[in-house]
């Protein structure tokens, strides 16, 4: 990921589900954030989908988040957010209501999966608990989009996703010319998006969603430090910043994210250090 000029990384868990598993992934997190220079930010995603053993009694499950799992995380300092994932497959709009108010009640800042494979709401709730972004939202109706330009919730596209699960790309022309910042990333995960190529990300916002090359570099930097609550610190080079940066051989952005090139980073730096070079 250095080697593409990526600084800093969202990780979040999510794949374990059980209790022990998902500790461990942020344990991991938190190692590999003081062992190498890449700045991590860790989400806890324990409301990813409701676990085989719990399908038949999904309260306890909502439960044992809410009362054991996130002030456990929490209590620990092993994650920054907590992230549930509104969908017909995995949980409703009530049940993230509750899992996130929990999250926000001990410190955690919330975050969405939205409105991904259908419109369930996800991003008027992203809206109302003032979330930090809500991510996908392919099937973002109106209202929703209405309410997070006026609640300054971060849209992340996912177009890697789009790309392997053959869905429609998210409408981001409608959601930027309604006035909501819309951030890039890769959605790198082993089961719809299995890629940590940033600037094929970028590509393909800029071709399946129409977004310019300005745009998704923003959206890439700026917007993205945004969804992560890391404005202040990184996402563009201003006094007070970090001196986090990287630098690429190409003539301009535009020329760099038509041509679809291995790489074309030379340099990423981070807090002033060089951490890659070619």
């Amino acid at each position: 990921m250095r080697a593409l000029g990526v600084t800093t990384v969202e990780c979040k868990s999510g794949y374990g589900l059980d209790r022990e598993t998902e500790l461990r992934l942020l344990r991991v997190y938190r190692r590999l954030a003081t062992s190498q220079p890449t700045r991590l930010v860790a989400t806890y995603l324990g409301a990813h989908v409701v676990p085989p053993e719990y399908r038949e009694r999904r309260a306890d499950y909502v439960r044992l988040l809410i009362d054991e799992m996130i002030p456990l995380v929490a209590r620990d300092g092993l994650a920054e957010c907590c992230d549930a994932f509104v969908e017909r497959s995995a949980f409703s709009v009530e049940e993230a209501r509750a899992i996130l108010g929990a999250a926000r009640g001990v410190g955690l800042r919330a975050k969405l999966h939205a409105d991904q494979l259908s419109d369930g709401g996800g991003a008027l709730l992203a809206a109302e608990l003032g979330a930090l972004s809500a991510d996908h939202l392919e099937h973002v109706s109106d209202a929703g989009i209405a309410a997070m330009a006026a609640a300054g919730v971060v849209a992340v596209s996912l177009p890697l996703a789009t790309m392997y699960l053959n869905e429609s790309p998210m409408p981001a022309r409608r959601l930027i010319e309604a006035g909501v910042a819309v951030a890039v990333a890769t959605d790198f995960n082993p089961g719809s998006a299995p890629s940590f190529h940033l600037p094929f990300a970028l590509t393909l916002a800029c071709t399946l969603q129409r977004m310019t090359p300005a745009e998704v570099l923003k959206g890439a930097t700026v917007y993205a430090a945004r969804a992560l609550g890391r404005e202040s610190d990184v996402g563009s080079l201003e006094t007070g910043k970090y001196a986090d940066f990287a630098v690429f051989d190409v003539p301009d952005p535009t020329q760099w994210l038509y041509h679809l090139q291995a790489n074309a980073c030379v340099r990423t730096v981070i807090g002033g250090e060089t951490v890659w070079h070619s």
